[in-house]
C-alpha cells in the first residue's frame, strides 16, 4: 500500500536521487521536476499527496512557483532552502506552503515533517457542515464558501479552521493551536501561526483588518467567535 504521491521539483540531480531513494525505501510514489515549470506540467496530468520544492531554483524561482502551484493543487507543499532567516519562512507560508525546512536537514527531520504533512492533508473531516451569516464550512467535503463563493483553502488552512471552530469563544493558545494543527515539536513556531491566520481571514473575513469570526487574544492566542444563530448540520 502507498504511503502517498509525492513530487521532487529540485534542480539539483543528486539532491533528486536521495530524495528519491529514501521516499521509495519507505513505500511512497515518486515523481521528479528539476524546475517549477516541470511541475507545473506534471500536475496537469498528475494528482499528488506532497510537493517537496526547492526554494532557490532557475527560471520560475521557488515562491513563485509555490504560488503557482498552489493555485492549481490542494497537494500539501514543504520548501527546501539554505535559508533559515524569519523573513524567508514568512514568505515561504504567504506563498502557499504548509512546511519549511532547512537544508541540511536530517532524513528524520524531513520523514517526520512529510508525515506530518501528509496527516494534515489526507485525514478525514467531521461529516457535517457549519453555517455562519456570510460563510459555510462544510467538513465532509473540506470546502469553504463565503457569500455563496467557493474560498480556495490549502490542507493547513482547513485544519486550522477546524480546530478554532471546533473550540469556539474559547481562548487557544499559541502551543496548544501549533501543536495541534502541525505537530507538538512546532510549539514555538509563531510565525507559522501568524501567517495562516492572515491567510483565514483574508478568505473568510468580511474585513480581514477587523475580524468577526478569528479573535487575537493579546499574549495567549486566537478565539473562533461564534454566533449565536450559527447552524451546524450533520
Amino acid at each position: 500500500m502507498s504511503a502517498g504521491s509525492v513530487m521532487i521539483v529540485d534542480d539539483e540531480p543528486q539532491i533528486r536521487r536521495v530524495l528519491r531513494a529514501t521516499l521509495l525505501a519507505r513505500d511512497y510514489e515518486v515523481m521528479e521536476a528539476r524546475t517549477a515549470e516541470e511541475a507545473l506540467d506534471l500536475l496537469t496530468d498528475h494528482r499528488f499527496d506532497l510537493i517537496l520544492l526547492d526554494m532557490n531554483m532557475p527560471g520560475m524561482g521557488g515562491l513563485e512557483g509555490c504560488r503557482e502551484i498552489r493555485a492549481h493543487s490542494d497537494a500539501a507543499i514543504v520548501m527546501l532552502t539554505v535559508r533559515d532567516a524569519e523573513a524567508d519562512k514568512v514568505a515561504a507560508l504567504d506563498a502557499g506552503a504548509d512546511d519549511y525546512v532547512t537544508k541540511p536537514f536530517s532524513t528524520p527531520e524531513l520523514l517526520a515533517r512529510i508525515r506530518a504533512a501528509l496527516r494534515r492533508t489526507m485525514s478525514e473531516a467531521e461529516p457535517a457542515q457549519l453555517r455562519l451569516t456570510d460563510v459555510t464550512i462544510d467538513f465532509a467535503a473540506r470546502a469553504v464558501q463565503r457569500d455563496g463563493v467557493s474560498t480556495r483553502l490549502t490542507p493547513t488552512e482547513f485544519d486550522l479552521l477546524r480546530y478554532l471552530v471546533g473550540h469556539p469563544n474559547k481562548a487557544l493558545t499559541h502551543r496548544e493551536l501549533l501543536s495541534a494543527v502541525w505537530g507538538p515539536e512546532y510549539g514555538d513556531e509563531h510565525e507559522y501561526l501568524r501567517v495562516f491566520v492572515n491567510q483565514l481571514r483574508r478568505k473568510i473575513e468580511p474585513a480581514p483588518s477587523q475580524p468577526r469570526y478569528i479573535i487575537t487574544e493579546p499574549w495567549v492566542g486566537y478565539r473562533f467567535a461564534l454566533p449565536d444563530k450559527a447552524a451546524a448540520q450533520s
